[in-house]
Parts: C-alpha cells; structure tokens; sequence
C-alpha cells in the first residue's frame, strides 16, 4: 500500500509531490489525461515568482516535477476512472485496470476552461492569440486592440484588468446586458476604452499572415448578420469546469462541481486523510502559484 498518492500532475500536484517526498512519504502521483497540467499549454509565465525574464508552463511545471523526483516521488502515466474513499485503504482505479490503494490521497486534478467551440478556437489556443487567462497572459498585449468572450463577473473583471495593457477591449456577448453585477456592470458601461458587443456570438477567430490571431467573425443572433472585428488577442471568459466527475459522491462538492475544503481548512476535505490542492477546489484565484502553494499544504497536511 501507497503512503500517500497524488492525483494529478500539474502545478498543485508537484506542490503536494516536492512538500510529501521531503516528509518521506515517497508519493506516486498519477499524471492524468494531462501530464503537466492546463499551464503546459501556457507559452510564458510571467507571474511565477523567482523568474524575472519568465518561463514558458510546459518549462515551470516539468522543473517542479524533476524537483519532486529528486525527493523521491514517482510518476505513473494513467487516468483515474473510479476511486473508493470509504475504508481506510483508499481505492484508486485507473485505466487499463490498474488499481492503487493508499493511506492517503490528495485530488489535484485542476479544472479546464469552458471553450466557445468557434472555428480556429484551437489551432490558435496558448501562445498565437487565444487565451482563457487575462492575468497570465494580458501583458503580451500591450497597446493592442483585444476581444473578450463573456458576460459575468469574471469577463468584466478581466476586462477590465485587459485595459491596463491593450488599447481597446471588445467585450462579445450574446445577449443585449450583461449577467454581472451592477457594480462590475457599471465598470464596463464607464470605461472608455471597453465597447460592449451585443447579441453576438463569434463563429470564427481569423489567422493572420504570421499565423496568429488577427480578428474575429461574429454573427448576431437576433438579425443573423456577419461582421468581422480586428483583434491581436481574443480571451474566453464564460466560466471554468472542475475536473471532479470521477470524485462525486465520494467527496462533498457545491453545485458547480468544485470540491469543498472542509471548514476552516484549506485543504482536508470531509473525508478523513483525502486532501484537495489547487484550481479542482479554487474558482476565484486559479493561478499557478495560488495552486502550487495549495498543494504545498495538501502535502504538509498529508506528512501530519
């Protein structure tokens, strides 16, 4: 039986990998669908303290991940399809019929981007103009014309901190009012450098010349007209999905899927020795080292 194991292999994950390894619990993290995490699709983190020129995602979480092995965690590649939390052995079972058991378990499995599922969306995700994160990557836009995807808090807010950076700021959104709060609302309807776009969608994000983001195409959906607008950088807004489907049931969750740390805890969970680290837990700051340092408590937590 595992001392303890880590499901998930991004920047929560390694927290919790390099914090249990040097508590001798020689951890097993399992990578998941995603080894690395959401941040490997990141071409520059300028945010992570302690890297003044920045670092590209794919480069910072595979140093956290050589870190944790040189403490003593190992990897396996596998996905969790079901997990048993009832004993005191943990249950974890895995594709491909593998199955671990473990004293403990800390759920680092992230949360992904809800996506507006327009053409081009993909190809030019992480690095070439589409971004789901204006804190990570608003900065590479400066002086830049930008669109923004979205219509409640979050898109306001990001919006707004867009406008630090860029010289205009779309903001898309398929109905004629926003869903956010008055006080954000009002924000946007004040901000000279926001426009509101109304009753539109976009169908597709334009690809420029040198490859990258050059504008988008939106159709309106009351009159179904077309019309192009210019734009260096595009960032969806319209919300996040925990990566939890495997764990309800078995931990408490609220109602959008997010595990819920146990009362007047960060980390331990309603289950006895099962922990949560990072942003399948955290909907308000989902940053790299808001995870990591969650996980780092999760496997402080876990050494206890």
């Amino acid at each position: 039986m595992e001392k303890l194991v880590i499901i998930g292999s991004g920047c929560a994950g390694m927290g919790a990998a390099i914090y249990a390894a040097r508590g001798g619990l020689s951890p097993l993290v399992i990578e998941g669908t995603q080894p690395g995490g959401q941040i490997t699709t990141t071409s520059m983190v300028e945010n992570f303290p302690g890297f003044a020129d920045g670092i590209d995602g794919f480069g910072l979480v595979w140093s956290m991940r050589s870190q944790a092995e040189k403490f003593g965690a190992r990897i396996v590649n596998a996905v969790v399809e079901d997990v048993d939390f009832s004993g005191s052995a943990k249950k974890i079972f895995c594709s491909g019929g593998q199955v671990f058991e473990a004293e403990k378990v800390v759920i680092a499995t992230g949360a992904s981007s809800k996506m507006i599922g327009a053409k081009n969306e993909m190809e030019l995700f992480g690095g070439k103009g589409v971004s789901t994160c204006a804190t990570c990557d608003g900065a590479f836009y400066r002086g830049k014309d930008v669109v923004i995807v979205g219509g409640g808090d979050s898109a306001c807010e990001e919006a707004v901190f867009l406008t630090k950076f860029a010289s205009s700021v779309k903001l898309i959104h398929r109905r004629d009012e926003l869903r956010a709060s008055k006080i954000m609302a009002g924000r946007i309807m004040q901000n000279e450098k926001i426009t509101p776009v109304w009753n539109s969608v976009v169908k597709e994000i334009l690809i420029g010349s040198d490859g990258k983001c050059a504008g988008v195409k939106v159709e309106n959906v009351k009159d179904g007209s077309v019309s192009e607008i210019p734009c260096s950088g595009v960032f969806v807004a319209i919300g996040h999905k925990p990566n939890t489907n495997v764990f309800s049931g078995k931990v408490d969750m609220d109602e959008e899927g997010y595990i819920k740390p146990k009362s007047g805890t960060f980390v331990c969970t309603n289950v006895e020795n099962v922990f949560v680290a990072g942003d399948c837990s955290d909907k308000r700051y989902r940053q790299a080292i808001t995870a990591a340092a969650l996980g780092a408590m999760a496997g402080i937590e876990a050494t206890r």
